[in-house]
């Protein structure tokens, strides 16, 4: 008990204390004890998985005539050293004056940090350590150092695998990513900065995060730094639940905001890479936005999810399987979309070849669908806008609405690959506000298909002008749903 009582409290636990006397309240040294005692201890779990992240450093190969100045110069090395900086183990390489013009030499590329998947020696990093090197070293706790191959990289979701020749090493234990909790407590192990072995620890600051990119990311408020990319996010039962990657920086430094790829992708792309050193993706040809709350209340969706499909490519699984330009693509192979982001990872996943069902929502109505999912390839070119080339039949009977519009002529139909709706010659006022402009192609009224101006005037006789008008529109070659609203 005695060492207990003599062991320090720390900062946290003083200022809590503080705190208490600053508020003129008693905190019992008992209360701020077991306080402390709360807090996670990382310990154990450095002693668990810390044998199993390495260090990874990168070679390329450069004409001697260009390496002045590079991190690779002697001259340099000794000066890094005598600041105290981490300086790669680079051999001393001959003065420049005795090398021969032209001749190639490695040169430090980079420094990250990667962990053992398994124990013959694959290696899990980030594609964007290992991205142009020329040659891979691999560092692991005991020192020992080897020469890795690099067995497949995959840009799209910046995973990477490397090979060692080495047997009996310690392998990470991965977790479930379902399991994971937004405020529970994680840890980081990696080479920031080149500084081998750091451990930095945070929470989780929210789950499926999405940046834009291909994958769902798990935001934490651990210490990320370059030089930790490729290294272990782990949980507090020594699992793996994701692999650093990016952070969110103004300055190039850790401010607060970090991001890693969960593990059921890591180890869904890690798996093909093992197994033909490439990963294939699903697609089905269409390009896709978001469905907001007004124009989900305004179709009569019900709520804002789905994928809103604004152009359908020619030739392509979606055309196939009868999606349109406009649908709402709201199940995809038994899998509800939540959010457009969801579509392209529920479909990239999807084996190509595959038959999936997919269930739309189009006119007021869900329709299912079959489709092929196909394999992902380069995007095709978009389609040119439509020409004005004839004089067709007008009306101004939408003016209520702030909206010209116009038959379409024969050309323009061919042209965009439309075979109804109505030209916008002019848009003002509440049109205008809406977002709508000359040149767009109003397909549907209110969930009705427009195939004529007397369908659009017909619509609009019956439609009861002081509520929002929901429009589904064609620009160029892509749909999207705008809201009318008349002003009282």
């Amino acid at each position: 008990m005695t060492s207990k009582l003599l062991r320090p409290l720390g900062p946290w636990v003083l200022a809590t204390a503080l705190a208490g006397v600053c508020a003129g309240a008693f905190v019992p040294a008992q209360s701020a004890f077991a306080q402390a005692r709360a807090l996670p201890d990382f310990v154990e779990l450095v002693d668990q998985v810390g044998p199993s992240v390495v260090n990874i450093r990168t070679l390329e190969k450069v004409s001697n005539r260009n390496v002045q100045g590079l991190p690779g110069d002697e001259d340099m090395l000794d000066l890094m050293r005598r600041f105290g900086f981490p300086v790669p183990n680079v051999p001393k390489q001959a003065p420049k004056r005795n090398r021969p013009q032209g001749d190639e030499e490695e040169v430090p590329k980079g420094v990250g940090s990667g962990f053992v998947l398994t124990a013959d020696g694959y290696i899990l990093t980030n594609a964007h350590v290992v991205e142009g090197a020329d040659e891979v070293l691999v560092t692991l706790t005991d020192k020992r150092e080897f020469k890795a191959k690099i067995i497949g990289a995959d840009k799209r979701s910046d995973v990477a695998v490397v090979k060692i020749e080495a047997t009996g090493l310690p392998a990470v234990k991965v977790g479930d990513v379902n399991r994971v909790k937004v405020g529970e407590w994680v840890l980081a192990i990696g080479s920031p900065f080149g500084l081998e072995n750091t451990v930095t620890a945070g929470i989780v600051s929210a789950r499926q995060r999405d940046t834009g990119e291909s994958v769902p990311y798990i935001q934490t408020d651990v210490a990320i730094n370059p030089g930790n990319s490729g290294g272990p996010l782990i949980n507090m039962r020594g699992e793996v639940i994701g692999i650093n990657s990016q952070i969110y920086s103004r300055s190039g430094g850790y401010m607060g905001i970090s991001f890693s790829i969960p593990m059921d992708e890591a180890m869904r792309v890690s798996e093909q890479l093992r197994a033909s050193g490439k990963v294939s993706r699903g697609r089905i040809g269409v390009s896709i936005g978001p469905v907001s709350k007004e124009v989900a209340e305004s179709i009569g969706l019900g709520k804002s999810a789905g994928a809103l499909v604004s152009a359908v490519e020619s030739g392509s699984p979606a055309e196939k399987a009868g999606i349109e330009a406009g649908d709402i693509i709201t199940r995809f192979d038994g899998k509800t979309i939540e959010k457009s982001a969801d579509l392209p990872r529920i479909v990239g996943v999807i084996k190509p070849g595959s038959k999936s069902t997919v269930t739309v929502f189009r006119r007021g109505s869900s329709k299912d669908l079959t489709i092929v999912v196909a394999e992902m390839d380069a995007d095709k070119p978009v389609v040119k806008a439509a020409g004005r080339d004839e004089k067709p039949r007008s009306s101004s009977v939408g003016q209520n609405f702030g909206l010209s519009v116009s038959d379409l002529t024969e050309a323009q139909s061919k042209e965009l690959k439309v075979k109804s709706g109505v030209r916008v010659d002019a848009a003002t006022d509440a049109a205008a506000r809406a977002g709508l402009r000359e040149g767009d192609v109003i397909q549907t009224l209110a969930n009705v298909e427009i195939a004529s101006v007397k369908d659009f005037e017909a619509v609009l006789a019956k439609f009861d002008k002081t509520k929002p008008l929901s429009v589904m529109i064609r620009r160029g070659d892509w749909a999207q749903f705008v809201v009318i609203r008349n002003q009282k």
